[in-house]
Order: structure tokens, then C-alpha cells, then sequence
């Protein structure tokens, strides 16, 4: 599996465009919908009225605090608790009502993927292939090279980094072919170049048709990584959409630098529709504040941008930079979740 290069994001985002358009081709058929469900559990309602679907060949992060639901939702998705009421649907089959062809699409790994540390790789395929009909060892070599390991995979899977134990739990996930992969913090544990090499492999699966739905605390490589995500909080959707157009909805955030700082502020101050945020909470990235020392940060209508420079300039006011900076996945899920952490 190949390493991503130091232009991580612009690779990332090049191959979501590329994978929007494939979408689109594809009429955007609906592979997983989620309808109105809700979920009571010993009187208390703890979802409520969820909704989201998931199209063909579409990386789908969803993301939620502790205690919002999101992992209840995942078990409903598969069957192993039923919704109180509401309709989740597989490639056209309600998963309630006829759970049988509906799973069949379905692919899932929860957390780590638990092998048979004492046999090899090929061979715990080989175990869970005949748990369904109609595997056979064409298929099994058909998944290790989808996963990329055919060098290690006669080697024993106690052997194995944790990397490659997560590649050989999404072989054993690909072995019925199915429609929709379900990782539930795919990234847990692994380094910094395990990371990126599995962002990789996802994006190669989307590529190939494959949808994908995503749990995972973190938010940076959700955006990086997702086309859409729905973001859940005390058991109900507050959004769902594309990572980008959440963001640009959002607002953007104005940096400035003034050769006299002081001044500045006050000048930006008398602008009724300039919000200068608290220094103690700041809403940009470090690394953009390091650069402009003695930066400003404010909410304001970007297109009053060149207006309010050149209203300064003629005040005398001497302007060192300005700077647009949208917000981070990781700021809008902030705000919208209260400041609630991420499971």
C-alpha cells in the first residue's frame, strides 16, 4: 500500500472531486437510507427521529460526542438491536423486515478486528469464508490483493502490526463482496503512516464502488478523508452534508495584522458588523497565528473584506495582512455539539 506524500490534503481532495464525479455518473444510487429512527431504551428515548442515507461509491464519516448515540446507531444499522421505530433500508431491503438480504450487502468491523493470532492470515480467511456460502479460494485471493497483502499474508497473524491487522479485518469484511463497508474507528491505534496509508486504501475502495460509512474521533482525517458526514448529538442529526459546503456555511473567519495594533482593534470595533473573537479562544490554526503576531481574529461578511481596508487605509491606519481562514470540521462540530468531546 503506498504512502501519501507530504500534499496530503491536495491528493485527498483531488480524489474526493474525482470520486463526486464517479458518484454522479452513477445516479447516485442510494445504498444505505436511515428513516426517522428512534430508539427507547427502558423509557428513554435515546435517538431520535435520525436520518441520513448513504450513496454509491461515497466515503460517509459520522460523527458524534460521547454518550450521543452514534454507537447505538451502528448496531441498529446491523441488526443487533432493532429501532424502536423508523426504517433503515440496505440496497433496497428493510434491514427489520428482512434482515437476511439486506446484511448480505453489508461488510462491518467494529473497533480492532479479532483474528486468529496463531494461524495465518490466508488461513482466518479461509475460516470465515466458509461461514458464508459461496466463497471460494478465487475470492480469498481476490480480497488479499484488494488489501494489498499478498507478501504477508501465509505469514502468522501474530506477526502482523496493527496496520496489517486492520487491512486483513477489512479482507475478511470484503469477502462477501458487499455494497456498503461499515468501520467503526477504523484508525484507532495506528501511527501517524498507518493513518495515511489506510486513508488510501479507503479512497481506492470508493473508486471501485464501494460505499463506506465512518465513525472516527478524528476530525481532521474525517475531512480529509470523507465526501459527507452527518453530526450527531444527544441522539439527534444536527447536519448532513458535504464536509465542504458544512464548512463554507459555517463562515469564515478574517485575520488582520496592523502595524499598530491598538489602533487597529479600534478601528475594527466601530464596524457594526465586525465580531472581534476572544484572544482565549482562538478560532484559527496555531501555525496562521504564529505568522502574524499580534493578529486579530474576527467574524465578519467576507465581501465587506475590501471595503473595510480600504475605509482603514484612508483613516491612516497601516494594514500588515489580511488573511480569510475557514473553520476546521473540528471547530463546526465544536459549536453545533456545544463543545461536547468526540468519542
Amino acid at each position: 500500500m503506498a504512502l501519501i506524500d507530504r500534499e496530503t490534503r491536495h491528493a485527498a481532495e483531488s480524489g474526493s472531486n474525482a470520486n463526486r464525479q464517479t458518484r454522479d455518473a452513477a445516479s447516485a444510487e442510494t445504498v444505505l437510507a436511515v428513516r426517522g429512527v428512534t430508539k427507547k431504551i427502558r423509557g428513554r428515548e435515546i435517538i431520535r427521529g435520525v436520518s441520513f442515507e448513504v450513496k454509491a461509491g461515497e466515503i460517509f464519516g459520522f460523527l458524534g460526542p460521547n454518550g450521543s448515540g452514534k454507537t447505538t446507531t451502528i448496531r441498529m444499522l446491523v441488526d443487533l438491536i432493532r429501532p424502536t421505530s423508523g426504517e433503515i433500508e440496505i440496497c433496497g431491503f428493510n434491514v427489520q423486515r428482512d434482515p437476511e438480504n439486506a446484511l448480505r450487502h453489508v461488510g462491518c468491523i467494529v473497533e480492532n478486528p479479532e483474528m486468529y493470532s496463531y494461524l495465518t492470515g490466508w488461513e482466518n480467511l479461509e475460516h470465515f469464508a466458509r461461514m458464508q456460502a459461496g466463497i471460494d479460494e478465487n475470492r480469498i485471493r481476490e480480497v488479499v490483493e484488494i488489501v494489498g497483502m499478498d507478501g504477508r499474508i501465509h505469514d502468522k497473524v501474530k506477526t502482523y502490526s496493527l496496520g496489517m491487522r486492520q487491512r486483513l479485518g477489512i479482507a475478511q469484511a470484503l469477502l462477501g463482496n458487499p455494497r456498503l463497508l461499515i468501520l467503526d474507528e477504523p484508525t484507532n491505534g495506528l501511527d501517524p503512516k498507518g493513518i495515511k496509508e489506510l486513508r488510501v486504501f479507503i479512497r481506492s475502495l470508493a473508486e471501485q464502488g464501494l460505499s463506506l460509512f465512518i465513525s472516527s474521533h478524528l476530525l481532521s482525517e474525517i475531512q480529509l478523508m470523507c465526501d459527507r458526514v452527518a453530526i450527531i448529538s444527544k441522539g439527534q442529526v444536527l447536519a448532513v452534508g458535504e464536509v465542504d459546503e458544512l464548512i463554507s456555511n459555517a463562515g469564515a473567519y478574517v485575520v488582520w495584522q496592523f502595524e499598530d495594533r491598538a489602533a487597529g482593534l479600534l478601528g475594527l470595533q466601530n464596524e457594526a458588523d465586525i465580531a472581534i473573537l476572544p484572544e482565549d479562544q482562538p478560532r484559527v490554526d496555531e501555525t496562521i497565528l504564529a505568522m502574524l503576531p499580534g493578529a486579530i481574529v474576527t467574524a465578519m461578511p467576507v465581501e465587506r473584506i475590501p471595503t473595510v481596508i480600504e475605509k482603514l487605509a484612508r483613516e491612516g491606519l497601516r494594514i500588515g495582512a489580511v488573511q480569510q481562514v475557514a473553520p476546521t470540521l473540528e471547530e463546526l462540530f465544536l459549536n453545533m455539539t456545544e463543545g461536547d468531546e468526540v468519542e
